[in-house]
């Protein structure tokens, strides 16, 4: 969801800048920067918005320039010679000879100086959205090409976990028998002679609450729809984050069930993998 674009527009007199920028967020939170004459766009801007970025912390600024001189402020002549007459007057009645900064005095009083509302013409309304949207193309291409390399690279850690799930397999076999050799070695030291037949059948109940067949083909199937999930097109970052979850419970079930040191240690390696997933997954709509 990160990304930055850009885009300008010129009309005769006018520049129009506009830049959008974005940051992870799990919602769409658009602030938006202004000049006050255009704040009568600021709907249309925040549904062109809405409909382009979608989700993210994201910021909007809209710069117009003008490069001739404009003014919407007016001089009311006839007022201004009113008080200049008036405080002439008073100033001579009362022996008063210095006029200061008269001129400044003047342009203070009341009504003297009159602001007009200022207007939006029709083609810098269409030419402001329209600069508009141009950034949020920018934008959203910055973050296509962006996406497409935290795709690769969440894809290349997903066969990181799968390469440490296989190579998991051939200490299980050993894991088995050590267990085996443990229990059969600690009975041993005991006055009492088991039953074999018992001894058997709790041995291997034991051991399938270690088997961790089951969670490493639902961690297969995991990463298999994650690599499906990916390759869609349209904002699947949530539905990535989902399916992170769960490959995460399988790495955690499997270290549970591992009483092995090399499967911990694979299990931990794993898990490091997935974190950077779960991490590179929030940058992705």
């Amino acid at each position: 969801m990160t990304g930055f674009g850009k885009a300008t527009r010129t009309l005769d007199n006018k520049k129009i800048t506009v830049e959008v920028r974005s940051l992870n967020s799990k919602q769409l939170d658009l602030s938006l920067k202004l000049p006050g004459k255009y704040r009568s766009l600021e709907y249309e801007i925040r549904t062109l918005a809405a409909k382009g970025i979608v989700r993210g912390k994201a910021e909007i600024s809209v710069l117009v320039e003008t490069t001739a001189v404009e003014s919407s402020a007016t001089v009311n002549r006839e007022m201004f010679a009113a008080y200049y007459r008036q405080i002439v007057e008073a100033q001579q009645a009362a022996g008063i000879t210095e006029n200061g900064n008269l001129t400044e005095i003047i342009m203070r009083m009341p009504d003297v100086v009159s602001q007009e509302v200022a207007t939006i013409s029709e083609e810098e309304h269409t030419a402001i959205l329209a600069c508009v949207e141009d950034a949020i193309a920018e934008f959203d291409a910055f973050r296509v090409q962006e996406g497409a390399v935290l795709i690769a690279d969440l894809l290349a850690r997903v066969d990181l976990i799968e390469g440490y799930k296989v190579a998991v397999e051939p200490y299980e076999q050993s894991r088995i028998e050590t267990i085996r050799t443990r229990i059969n070695d600690n009975l041993a030291k005991l006055a009492a002679t088991p039953d074999n037949n018992r001894f058997e059948q709790e041995l291997i109940f034991y051991l399938e609450k270690l088997d961790i067949t089951e969670e490493k083909v639902r961690l297969t199937n995991h990463c298999n729809y994650f690599r499906a999930t990916a390759g869609e097109e349209e904002q699947v970052g949530r539905k990535l984050g989902f399916i992170a979850q769960e490959m995460g419970r399988e790495i955690n079930t499997m270290g549970s069930k591992a009483n092995n040191a090399e499967i911990q240690i694979l299990v931990v390696k794993m898990k490091d993998e997935l974190e950077k997933i779960k991490e590179q997954v929030l940058n992705i709509l």
